[in-house]
């Protein structure tokens, strides 16, 4: 396998010919997000920066990468070391703040609470300690530059 891959992704505004445009102030951040092959995915900015409470906003998209991509580390890791894993849900958040020594917005930290069901007879701290490893393994908590820290909960289903 490579050692270097590469994703696109497209974004499409305005997602309709109908929308305000700037200089309106009122102009609308709804936008068409995908990637070629994959289903479109409805964009817009978080609702306090005037943006449609019904779309995904960006921030939203980081959350949702990091519980995906830990979900799938773990998941990979759970099969190395043959652990049954029946159902795996996370609720992840990250949190938009003015960062002071830059004097600007920016996701300052992560948290992940990944809520993981598996067989019965499983050894549940083995089980737990395999979530650092996926943190650790874990391509996109490796690619940001905030901390994303992790609450996990292994249960026997």
């Amino acid at each position: 396998m490579s050692d270097e891959h590469v994703f696109e992704a497209t974004v499409k505004w305005p997602a309709d010919p109908a929308q305000v445009l700037p200089p309106d102030p009122a102009f609308s951040r709804n936008a068409v997000l995908g990637s070629p092959g994959h289903a479109e995915v409805p964009g817009s900015s978080p609702t306090v920066f005037g943006g449609d409470p019904s779309r995904y906003n960006p921030e939203e998209l980081v959350a949702m990468a990091l519980a995906h991509c830990h979900m799938l580390t773990y998941l990979a890791v759970a099969a190395k070391r043959r652990v049954a894993v029946l159902a795996y849900e996370d609720r992840a958040t990250v949190v938009l703040a003015k960062d002071p020594a830059l004097g600007r917005m920016k996701i300052v930290s992560g948290l992940l609470r990944p809520k993981v069901t598996v067989a019965k007879g499983t050894n549940l701290e083995e089980a737990r300690a395999m979530h650092a490893k996926a943190h650790e393994h874990c391509f996109v908590a490796n690619s940001v530059n905030f901390p994303v820290a992790n609450e996990p909960e292994v249960v026997e289903g």
